[in-house]
């Protein structure tokens, strides 16, 4: 697909970002009493944060899993990955075909909380781990902060993932990438919303943005 094909989509979805950005605040609103849920991955973004300011990065895990996403969303997309090469320096996979999900996968795809989440899925499945609750809220939070800040440190840096889609294609699909995972599992984690009431209010803000728009055209 041609760049300017890409920034004219980029365009025309400015107004699901800015739907998605005040439903969200809606979903934060109705779901902020949910201090059994909060508490825990505050504190695990909390504990991420001091490593972070404080620590070395580990590059190399941030690495290994920008890569392990890139490899995943290829076979999810029915392509090939044929090598894989990891370093706290950098890393590249070589693949059989792309696209923009693959190509950005790694900075809207949260894949460590991801692997948190089905881990913790299958434990309780098979051992019962509701009374661990607290520790896997903690594990999200701390997984989540080292997503959005290692994702935010590399992007202060040229990206070739960023480059070959266009700036604000890949600013709109990072941004509505994250959005929808905050959107989609804040009310499964807390339990305090419908994924109905959600979804309601995002079509309805955005409907609201363009019709803003018309008015101002």
């Amino acid at each position: 697909m041609p760049k300017w094909v890409k920034l004219i989509i980029a365009i025309l979805l400015l107004p699901v970002c800015g739907g998605a950005s005040v439903a969200l605040a809606k979903v934060l609103r109705a779901c902020g009493g949910a201090d059994t849920t909060w508490v825990p991955i505050l504190g695990g973004a909390g504990c991420w944060m001091v490593v972070f300011w404080l620590l070395p990065k580990p590059m190399w895990v941030y690495v290994l899993g920008h890569e392990l996403t890139h490899a995943l969303w290829t076979w999810m997309c029915g392509g090939e990955v044929k090598k894989m090469k990891v370093s706290s320096q950098g890393g590249h996979v070589i693949i059989s075909r792309t696209n923009f999900l693959i190509a950005l996968a790694p900075y809207f795809f949260p894949l460590y909380v991801v692997l948190v989440v089905a881990v913790f899925a299958v434990g309780n499945l098979i051992w019962n781990w509701h009374g661990y609750l607290a520790w896997f809220h903690l594990c999200v939070g701390a997984a989540y902060a080292f997503h959005l800040t290692l994702t935010f440190h590399v992007l202060q840096t040229r990206q070739t993932d960023i480059t070959s889609q266009g700036y604000l294609f890949s600013a709109v699909v990072i941004f509505l990438g994250n959005v929808c995972g905050l959107l989609f599992g804040i009310p499964l984690l807390t339990a305090k919303l419908s994924l109905g009431d959600m979804l309601s209010w995002w079509v309805k803000d955005t409907v609201v943005i363009f019709h803003a728009l018309q008015r101002m055209i």
